[in-house]
């Protein structure tokens, strides 16, 4: 069993799916060892405590910078025993020390087709530009910001008279499905990484 640390920043809605699919798949291969927020009083450390995981907060305001941050949080998820980071909704850009501590043992989900609209404003930027599809990335991280190798992508059409709320809920109800089935993949093994190229045994979900 792998253990886990999910990184979130809001509501927790990823995290809550990732812990209903570990506890209702025996083969699951993950568990959450920790949930770490960077921010105290939200929604993800409610549904920890209601589920039984430890959480912590590595609040951004208390350190002095990104490399200090980053080290705090890995020393927390280790702390607990993580062997692997799941980032879900988390709102920081970490370090790369968080790379060299957890090689290709970082993923994080993107509400877009990456390489478009990489960063915070993904859904916004998505209207802004007039697409007809947009989506999630899952994808490893790497030094970089949203540019590491993609595990998955799924499209999700933009609607004639969406608006962010609207599009962000299909985005969201997309990643619900898939993570988990990115975390099981990762952690039974089913996910083998040559460059920027990602394998699934099996195929994807």
């Amino acid at each position: 069993m792998l253990p886990i640390a999910v990184l979130v920043s809001g509501s927790g809605s990823n995290l809550q799916a990732i812990v209903d699919a570990s506890r209702a798949d025996p083969d699951f291969g993950a568990e959450v060892a920790v949930v770490i927020s960077d921010r105290p009083g939200v929604r993800a450390l409610q549904r920890a405590e209601a589920a039984g995981i430890p959480a912590a907060v590595v609040a951004w305001a208390d350190h002095p910078g990104r490399e200090a941050f980053t080290g705090a949080v890995c020393d927390t998820a280790e702390h607990h025993g993580a062997r692997a980071l799941i980032l879900a909704g988390f709102m920081r850009i970490l370090a790369p020390e968080a790379v060299a501590r957890f090689p290709l043992r970082i993923i994080n989900t993107h509400p877009a087709l990456l390489p478009a609209f990489p960063g915070a404003h993904a859904i916004p930027q998505a209207l802004a530009h007039g697409v007809k599809v947009t989506g999630v990335t899952i994808h490893f991280v790497d030094e970089e910001v949203d540019h590491g190798p993609i595990i998955v992508q799924r499209p999700v059409p933009v609607l004639p008279g969406d608006d962010e709320p609207a599009l962000q809920a299909r985005i969201q109800a997309e990643e619900h499905r898939l993570y988990p089935a990115v975390v099981k993949a990762f952690a039974t093994g089913r996910l083998t990484v040559d460059g920027r190229q990602v394998r699934w045994e099996g195929g994807p979900p």
